[in-house]
């Protein structure tokens, strides 16, 4: 029989935590040695989780004087929220260098630890792993991820613009000073945690944006816009709160280059995307529902021609849970440790 994978979830009674349980309980080289949540510690994961009660899984344990070289790991899924992985994960990766890590906050996104500084208002905690982090989005980087010891997980927005638009840019297709990104995500996307903006009543029957001109995840589209296209990129990225459990739909306008059509785009878009298994690009025309992709690893695409000359509309959706966090950190698990890219992540949309 073949030696599974030990693997640890840290912030394990976030949303996200709970999804790559979901995924790894049925991964079969996955098996789950450790769970951390401090806050929950000394519970099991039934209580936090009620839905995980037919399962035996490790109880919830503190971060706190945990040891690392002791505990063995093969990989950990860091879950924490942003602005506490830095300090951890060094720590981590001093004591237990073997062990690999995909982190699924901000922390280790951006290349430049003073753009970082930035938009995050403080100073980089471990520039020194900033040098060797590899950014994951699986399709663009799969060659890296496969030799990283320690991967950024991309951003569940930046997710959603990045698949689209990346292969447009590298052919330059598209012109790079006219790119609009109008997103709009689900509320697991805030998070687990209690807040007053959060509540049932705050957020029902309404729809609003947020982060409006200063989203944190402009910096990192800028960053991949800018290394595909061979020079700045600057987007126009606005996110909104839509009262939905999870999913995330982008509409994108984008204006084609020396003529390019909208025809073209998806020409471009479907050969890019032709043997991908987590990316789908529609038809001419059609463009995808959030509801076609719920519980799946899967981003869907469509492209549509403009009524405006020269421009086109591409419609992006994604379940951020899964392509835009825990999914797509199990698929850079899978080639980070040798897997088939796929293993445990095949789950076909829930629907309706």
């Amino acid at each position: 029989m073949t030696k599974k994978a030990t693997i640890g979830i840290l912030g394990a009674s976030g949303y996200t935590g709970a999804e790559l349980v979901r995924l790894l309980l049925r991964h079969p080289r996955a098996e789950i040695a450790l769970l951390t949540a401090d806050r929950r510690a000394g519970m099991e994961m039934r209580e936090v989780f009620p839905h995980f009660a037919p399962f035996p899984l490790p109880k919830l344990v503190s971060l706190e004087g945990l040891d690392w070289k002791a505990a063995g790991l093969d990989l950990v899924f860091c879950a924490l929220p942003h602005g506490t992985t830095q300090t951890v994960i060094k720590k981590l990766l001093a004591d237990a260098p073997q062990t690999k890590v995909v982190d699924l906050s901000a922390d280790f996104r951006l290349a430049d630890v003073e753009a970082y500084a930035r938009w995050y208002g403080h100073a980089h905690q471990a520039p020194e792993l900033q040098g060797e982090a590899v950014y994951g989005l699986s399709e663009h980087y799969r060659r890296d991820v496969k030799k990283a010891r320690l991967v950024a997980n991309p951003g569940c927005y930046t997710t959603t613009a990045e698949l689209p638009l990346i292969p447009l840019l590298k052919a330059k297709a598209i012109e790079t000073d006219e790119i609009v990104v109008d997103a709009k995500s689900g509320m697991t996307g805030a998070g687990r945690a209690a807040k007053e903006a959060m509540l049932f009543s705050e957020v029902s029957e309404g729809f609003n944006a947020y982060g409006v001109g200063k989203h944190r995840h402009m910096a990192e589209l800028d960053q991949e816009f800018s290394k595909a296209a061979g020079r700045e990129v600057v987007v126009s990225f606005t996110p909104h709160l839509v009262p939905m459990n999870r999913g995330i739909l982008s509409t994108i306008y984008v204006r084609g280059r020396r003529g390019r059509s909208a025809q073209d785009l998806h020409a471009i878009l479907t050969e890019a995307y032709d043997k991908e298994a987590f990316v789908h690009v529609l038809p001419f025309g059609e463009t995808p529902h959030t509801r076609h992709v719920r519980g799946s690893n899967m981003t869907m695409i469509g492209v549509v021609a403009d009524r405006i000359d020269g421009r086109a509309i591409i419609v992006s959706a994604l379940d951020n849970l899964v392509k835009g966090a825990s999914g797509q950190a199990v698929q850079n698990m899978n080639l980070m440790l040798g897997f088939p890219e796929t293993t445990g992540i095949e789950q076909i949309a829930l629907f309706p």
